[in-house]
């Protein structure tokens, strides 16, 4: 047995089992389930009539690199939504099964075991595969904290130069996963610095990218930093991004890496061996949701909605704010101290038949005694429809009275 899945942490939704297992609800209320980040709104009705249109092609293998037709479909969106050249749809990007199993298996591909020491960065709190990547591909997981007082930025320099000569792999989630904070300029410039500096892989996740609130300004995108950084080929820097937030199509299990060509080829190879090959029917599904803005549109004109009407509601109650992108509010629990983020949340499902997802659950305590960044934080996911949202966001500001 792999002796390194022994140092994998239960997954944050496990631990949220474990919490709600004995709360013993003492309410009849319907639940409302605002603990994961699962997109509600409906999946738009071109994208199933083009999934079930291409059931015949079932019959086939498919290609690990994807058909043409949704590469070419991938590539024209890149250029439009990142304002980029057209990339290459046969070198610098591959279609891939979701966003989350490529996260896990960039690490597997670009991490060298062997030289001793070696670190993957990643923001902390963090979406979990970052770490269990990290560790099953025999480096360490080197967390880096983003905290209220910073604005919840990756302060890069805190990191001495002899930490940087031991990174090999970088993750970045921006627009982030539970911050909801996007990356500036200045902080990509530094990052690309250090990366030509010391010969490290980027590796940003942009799941989120694609909900945002004002249409004229969309979060910044790795590949638009590095172009506007004078990195035309993208040396380092491995984007991904998905449909299932942007397209409402979680199930569908469909997103894309893209950048570096080198880097591309090296990957393709690897999941050529893992098997990560995409449904015919799935590709003819994706490349219609990629080649249509218009449902996109409307996604974030319904978050946007119920971001302006429950922001003022949920703030009485929890110190949060509206997130620069994304679907989350970010909301501190310290005004209501002794009392934790994961008390917080199982006393909310025992009375009121709200979930939320205790911050502490994505964080990661410093070794040497420090503090998890996420304790004393709640995730809350504005992923129901309006009616439900708005009724869970009563009823935590009734829980919140009674503390």
């Amino acid at each position: 047995m792999n002796p390194r899945l022994a140092l994998l942490q239960p997954y944050p939704f496990e631990k949220l089992r474990a919490l709600f297992e004995d709360s013993g609800a003492s309410t009849t209320l319907p639940e409302i389930r605002l603990s994961i980040g699962e997109p509600q709104h409906p999946t738009p009705e071109f994208i199933k009539r083009a999934l079930t249109e291409a059931l015949p092609g079932l019959a086939s293998y498919p290609t690990t690199q994807g058909s043409a037709a949704l590469r070419q479909a991938i590539a024209t969106w890149i250029a439009k939504r990142y304002a980029v050249p057209l990339p290459d749809p046969e070198m610098q990007l591959l279609p891939v099964i979701g966003s989350r199993e490529a996260l896990f298996a960039i690490a597997q591909t670009v991490v060298d075991a062997s030289r001793p020491g070696a670190l993957v960065l990643c923001p902390n709190p963090f979406y979990q595969i970052y770490e269990g990547a990290a560790l099953l591909a025999g480096a360490t997981p080197l967390f880096l904290d983003t905290r209220a007082e910073d604005d919840f930025e990756m302060d890069f320099d805190s990191l001495p130069e002899e930490v940087w000569r031991r990174v090999q792999l970088v993750y970045l989630c921006s627009p982030a996963n539970p911050t909801g904070k996007v990356m500036a300029l200045a902080a990509w410039r530094r990052l690309f610095d250090l990366a030509e500096r010391h010969g490290f892989v980027i590796a940003s996740d942009e799941c989120y990218s694609e909900i945002y609130g004002d249409e004229e300004m969309p979060p910044l995108g790795g590949l638009t930093a590095a172009r506007a950084c004078g990195r035309d080929d993208y040396a380092g820097l491995m984007v991904f991004s998905s449909l299932s937030k942007r397209s409402n199509v979680p199930g569908m299990r469909s997103g894309f890496v893209a950048g570096d060509a080198a880097l591309v080829k090296k990957f393709l190879l690897y999941r050529t061996y893992h098997g990560s090959a995409m449904s015919p029917a799935v590709q003819a599904a994706s490349a219609a949701a990629w080649a249509d803005e218009t449902h996109v549109i409307e996604n974030r004109r319904l978050y946007r909605q119920k971001f302006a009407e429950l922001t003022p509601l949920i703030s009485r109650h929890l110190d949060t704010r509206l997130p620069d992108a994304g679907f989350y509010y970010w909301a501190s629990v310290a005004r209501y101290a002794p009392l934790t983020d994961a008390e917080f949340a199982r006393q909310l499902k025992r009375q009121y038949n709200v979930s939320v997802l205790p911050g502490s659950f994505l964080g990661r305590a410093a070794p040497n005694g420090g503090t998890n960044p996420g304790a004393g934080y709640l995730r809350i996911a504005l992923v129901a429809g309006l009616d439900e949202c708005r009724e869970a966001v009563a009823r935590i500001g009734e829980f919140c009275k009674k503390l």
